[in-house]
């Protein structure tokens, strides 16, 4: 019962006009410019943090209501263009706004997520998502809560299935997140704890064991 009204929130955050274009392509995708609705969402997905977290949801309802109508892809084509053009300039979106590169690592996970061929996460996302995943563990993100956080928080949400995808990949990035951890140079005891919390987590086979959850959590609320 409250998933139409997420949506009808995640909306309210743009402007009248935007608003009614979302509203249509949710309803009647074949009245609207599916590439610009892929465009109004991305751009804004890079600018405010928890849209980025959500939008996928909204994305996949487009997809289907297209594929329903139409039997066509011209939204998740537009969209897919458009996330490998802010991959292919991820660096220098980092070097400009950190907060972009954040929300951009947020928002692509969020599609890997929602976004399905039979059934299957899109194999053409798994090496960008690992990517940006890689990118987060390097010595000068870690020293950066922002960006231990979002890396945390993607391998919370995408880790299992990415490890399902590319297994060797997912070591790698571990061995990576351990060094990290016991090269704490420039690391934050909030770093750190995330860290270890994620270790233990995929240890534990993508799942929090009680006595952790009891650990991590009080830790953090203190």
């Amino acid at each position: 019962m409250g998933e139409p009204g997420r949506e009808e929130y995640k909306i309210q955050c743009f402007d009248a006009e935007t608003q009614q274009l979302l509203k249509t392509a949710l309803k009647d995708p074949g009245a609207v410019d599916l590439e610009k609705v892929a465009n109004v969402i991305v751009d804004h997905s890079l600018q405010d943090s928890v849209f980025s977290k959500e939008a996928g949801r909204m994305c996949y309802a487009i997809i289907q209501a297209e594929s329903k109508q139409a039997g066509q892809s011209v939204f998740r084509r537009g969209l897919l263009n458009r996330l490998q053009q802010e991959y292919q300039t991820r660096e220098q979106l980092r070097a400009r706004s950190l907060q972009g590169w954040v929300c951009y690592v947020t928002f692509i996970c969020n599609i890997f997520d929602y976004l399905r061929v039979n059934n299957m996460p899109m194999m053409a996302l798994v090496n960008p998502v690992y990517d940006c995943l890689f990118r987060l563990a390097q010595p000068d993100s870690l020293s950066k809560e922002e960006e231990v956080d979002c890396l945390v928080l993607q391998l919370h949400r995408v880790g299992e299935q990415l490890e399902k995808m590319n297994g060797q990949r997912m070591d790698e990035l571990f061995v990576l997140i351990r060094d990290g951890f016991l090269l704490p140079a420039g690391l934050s005891s909030l770093a750190q704890l995330l860290l270890l919390e994620i270790i233990e987590f995929r240890a534990a086979g993508w799942k929090t064991t009680p006595a952790a959850h009891k650990y991590y959590y009080s830790e953090l609320s203190d």
